[in-house]
C-alpha cells in the first residue's frame, strides 16, 4: 500500500517503493507506526521489522515523544520549558542533557542567521497568535510589538555546561523561550536513536515537518522524500530527494496562516521587526547530518528571504533547496550540496 503524508511542505510519498515509481507494486511492506505528538503527527517506516514487534515499538515511540512534550511544550504549564519561561529570576536553572544541546545548537544557529532564528521570539509568536495565547481580532499595533520585541534577544540566553550538569540562565527574567521551532527535529533525531537501541538500521522516521532515515526501505532501495510544491494539491511534487541517512526539514509560510484586516498573516515571524514575513520566499528545504540542524536552518532562511538565504547557504555549504513566489509562478532554487541529494529517475 502506497501513503501520501503532507508534513510542513515535505510529501512522504512512495517512500516504500523504489523509484517513487507509483506503476510499480512493492516487493515488500515495511512496518508503519503513526501516533500524535507536540500538536502534530509522528510516523516511522520500518524495514525487516516483524510486525509482531508493532505493539511495543508503538508505546516505546509514544512514550519517548511524551517524555520530550514533556520538556519542550509551551502548551503545556508544568513543562520543563515552561517553568524556566514561568520563572522570574536571573540564577542559572538545572535542565537535562537533551534541553542543554537543543538550546545549544539554536543559538549557533541563530548566531550564524545573524538573529532570524530566534528561539526567545515567544513574545512575538504569541502577540500574533501562533503560539497558546488565542488570534488576535485586530492586527497588533507599534506599541505593543516593541513591547513584544523588549522581551527577545538570544543575548539574554545562554547555556551554562560543567562536569556537574547543565543549566539555562537568562539575564531578562521576562525572557520566552519557544523551541516549537526545533522541537520537531530534536524529537526526529530522538525517535531514530531509540530504532538503533532497539537494534533497527532501516527506517525512516518523522515529526512534523523533519525526517530522518537511515538503511534501505523494504524494497532495498534508498528511502525516498519528496518536496511539495506550495500549492493545496495533494500529491504536488516539487523535487524528490534520496537523503542517504541524512535528516530534511521545510519551513514554508504558505500552510500556517490566518487571515487579519484583509492580509495574509504568516506564523513565520521575523524577529527583527516583529512581524511575519511579508517577502517572495514561501518554502526552504534543509539537509543535514541531523534533523535538529535542519530544523533549526529552514526556520531561519525563512525568515531572511530568498537572496540573504542563497548567501548564507553558500557561505555555510549548507543543502538548501529555496522555492520563491514569481509572478502567478514559483521558481526554484539549489545549492550545490543539496544537487548531491536530487534523485533522476
Amino acid at each position: 500500500m502506497k501513503v501520501a503524508v503532507r508534513y510542513s511542505g515535505l510529501l512522504l510519498a512512495c517512500l516504500i517503493v523504489a523509484g517513487c515509481d507509483r506503476a510499480a507494486a512493492p516487493a515488500a511492506e515495511p512496518l508503519v507506526l503513526e501516533g500524535k505528538t507536540m500538536g502534530t503527527f509522528w510516523r516511522v517506516s520500518l524495514a525487516g521489522v516483524d510486525n509482531a514487534r508493532a505493539a511495543t515499538l508503538q508505546q516505546r515511540i509514544q512514550q519517548r515523544l511524551d517524555a520530550d512534550d514533556r520538556e519542550l511544550s509551551t502548551w503545556k504549564s508544568d513543562s520543563v520549558l515552561s517553568r524556566f519561561n514561568q520563572y522570574r529570576g536571573v540564577d542559572p536553572q538545572a535542565v537535562s542533557e537533551n534541553m542543554a544541546d537543543i538550546v545549544t545548537t539554536s543559538l549557533r544557529i541563530g548566531r550564524k542567521t545573524a538573529g532570524a532564528m530566534d528561539i526567545t521570539v515567544g513574545p512575538l509568536v504569541n502577540l500574533w497568535g501562533f503560539g497558546p495565547d488565542k488570534q488576535p481580532v485586530k492586527t497588533p499595533d507599534q506599541a505593543q510589538i516593541d513591547a513584544a520585541r523588549a522581551l527577545t534577544g538570544l543575548q539574554h540566553l545562554k547555556v551554562i555546561q560543567n562536569g556537574t550538569g547543565q543549566w539555562l540562565q537568562k539575564d531578562l527574567p521576562a525572557l520566552y523561550v519557544d523551541l516549537s521551532t526545533v522541537g520537531e527535529g530534536f524529537a526526529t533525531d530522538h525517535l531514530a536513536r531509540l530504532m538503533e537501541q532497539e537494534g533497527i538500521t532501516n527506517y525512516l522516521v518523522s515529526v512534523g515537518g523533519a525526517v530522518l532515515t537511515r538503511g534501505k526501505n523494504a524494497d532495498n532501495q534508498p528511502w525516498r522524500v519528496a518536496i511539495q510544491k506550495p500549492t493545496d494539491q495533494e500529491n504536488a511534487v516539487q523535487a524528490v530527494v534520496d537523503l542517504q541517512g541524512h535528516g530534511i526539514s521545510t519551513s514554508g509560510s504558505y500552510r500556517n496562516y490566518y487571515e487579519l484586516d484583509g492580509k495574509r498573516i504568516s506564523h513565520v515571524i521575523d524577529p527583527h521587526t516583529g512581524r511575519p514575513i511579508e517577502h517572495k520566499l514561501v518554502s526552504a528545504t534543509v539537509i543535514a547530518t541531523t534533523a535538529l540542524e535542519a530544523d533549526g536552518w529552514d526556520t531561519g532562511l525563512m525568515v531572511l528571504g530568498t537572496e540573504k538565504a542563497k548567501q548564507l547557504a553558500i557561505e555555510e555549504k549548507l543543502a538548501v533547496y529555496l522555492i520563491t513566489k514569481e509572478g502567478d509562478g514559483f521558481s526554484s532554487w539549489m545549492s550545490p550540496q543539496f544537487s548531491a541529494f536530487i534523485h533522476t529517475p
